[in-house]
């Protein structure tokens, strides 16, 4: 029997040579991953890799976004997707260990009226089947890169939800700067409708005028309920970020926000390391690699070695007292013989899905890489309208005082001084967006470089 095994194992090994392949990790990424204006080669500091601590500096982000780390529904539903595929990696590994069952049988028989008799039979019964063509060894490959798909998947939530809680902070502070620059514009409306009717009562304004002007109080009017309003549906859905019913939320101010300075984009290769969408699209393509091995080596026999051993006293046509000791030992060698066509189908489909996950993976990759570039973009766009509004605003600061002395001096009106602080306000409106889009580029760009890892 030994020798019936180790003839066939060998036949076997030699029959399926090149049936498993170990997957060969990506080792290399497009060098303009990020664009040409920001191709770097040497520089490995990476601003993905600093702390969300150190990023986020404000205290009361800092809470909310630990809060969403312990209670986010979906970031708790992907820790237990980690849990399952190691579940299922114990599982692949337990294949290579021989399974036992205890399956103990009795039963009582008589024959033409005489004394019944009592059969039994307490055997303990193995079954090994040996992996010679990497069937198990594939599967158990397969299931390792699922486990390791299965974290980076929990990363890529956790890296999502700490960005979405920055995003709809920072979305509640510009809203909060504007609607408080909307109440000062609606301020300024109300006196400059009150001044052309005072105007238009002296005869020196007329009535379509004035019409005019109130009407543009009353759309400033209507623009912040609409904020009001918008500052209601984030807090909703800052709540659902921290798996909590609807509440009022306490924050900062806009323009006691704090970013780094510094955002190095390290090398495109570190993409791979980094970035845990672009790790799952790869460990998908690992698994895709060895489910198409696995297709392989279905052409191939399966080998299973069993036996039994126990005590039992039944022996044929005998009935022995007290029961013997049996042992039996069975080697099965199966080769499929019509399901060729079947298995070679299969082969097609796993190839075919390996290209998908290959072609998958590239466009992941290319996806990040605009990410980054557009990220990168955005923040330095941002940051060069900051010293156009800032100086914007100053300018307009100036006119409005050269309107007032004017007006002190006779030589202007109050409406045009209201109308210059009007002026002034919408500019600051626009200064607060775009302090807004700087704030979240600088989110985009650290979720874009992997940022938010758990250490």
């Amino acid at each position: 029997m030994k020798k019936i095994i180790l003839l066939t194992a060998a036949t076997a090994l030699l029959c399926s040579c090149g049936i498993y392949n170990r997957y060969q990790p990506v080792e290399a990424v497009p060098e303009d991953l990020y664009g040409e204006s920001f191709s770097q080669t040497g520089d490995t500091a990476n601003f993905g890799n600093t702390d969300w601590r150190e990023v986020f500096t404000d205290p009361v982000l800092q809470g909310l976004i630990e809060q969403g780390l312990a209670n986010n529904t979906d970031y708790r539903s992907a820790q237990l997707r980690v849990e399952e595929a190691e579940a299922t990696l114990l599982s692949a590994k337990l294949s290579f260990l021989p399974s036992f069952a205890l399956s103990p049988q009795g039963g009582v028989s008589s024959f033409d009226g005489g004394k019944a008799t009592w059969t039994y039979t307490v055997p303990v019964t193995a079954s090994w089947e040996l992996d010679i063509f990497g069937r198990m060894r594939n599967a158990k490959k397969q299931a390792q890169a699922l486990y390791a798909q299965s974290r980076d998947y929990q990363q890529a939530v956790r890296t999502q939800l700490i960005a979405g809680i920055a995003n709809t902070y920072y979305t509640l502070l510009m809203l909060d700067e504007q609607l408080e620059l909307s109440r000062q514009t609606a301020e300024a409306w109300k006196e400059t409708v009150a001044s052309a009717r005072a105007l238009m009562n002296a005869g020196q304004y007329d009535e379509a005028g004035v019409s005019q002007m109130e009407a543009t109080y009353y759309s400033v009017q209507t623009s912040i309920l609409d904020l009001e309003e918008q500052i209601n549906q984030v807090e909703n859905s800052l709540a659902l970020l921290l798996a909590e019913t609807p509440r009022d939320y306490q924050r900062g101010k806009l323009s006691e926000q704090v970013m780094a300075e510094d955002f190095s984009v390290g090398i495109p290769l570190q993409m791979l390391a980094n970035r845990p969408d672009v790790r799952m699209a790869e460990h998908s393509l690992e698994a895709a690699f060895y489910a198409t091995n696995q297709a392989r080596s279905n052409f191939y026999p399966n080998l299973t070695l069993s036996g039994t051993a126990g005590w039992t006293n039944d022996a044929g046509a005998m009935i022995v007292n007290p029961g013997k000791f049996i042992a039996s030992a069975v080697g099965l060698l199966v080769q499929p013989l019509f399901n060729r066509g079947q298995n070679i189908a299969n082969l097609r489909i796993a190839k075919a899905q390996q290209e998908e996950s290959r072609l998958a993976f590239q466009q992941t990759l290319l996806n990040a890489g605009t990410e980054v570039n557009e990220a990168l973009v955005a923040c330095q766009t941002s940051r060069d309208k900051a010293s156009l509004y800032e100086k914007q605003v100053e300018a307009l600061r100036r006119a409005e005082r050269s309107t007032m002395l004017k007006m002190d001096y006779g030589n202007s009106t109050y409406l045009e001084v209201l109308t210059a602080r009007q002026t002034r306000l919408n500019a600051e409106l626009s200064q607060v967006a775009n302090r807004f889009t700087e704030l979240q580029s600088v989110v985009n760009l650290y979720q874009a470089l992997g940022g938010g890892r758990e250490e």
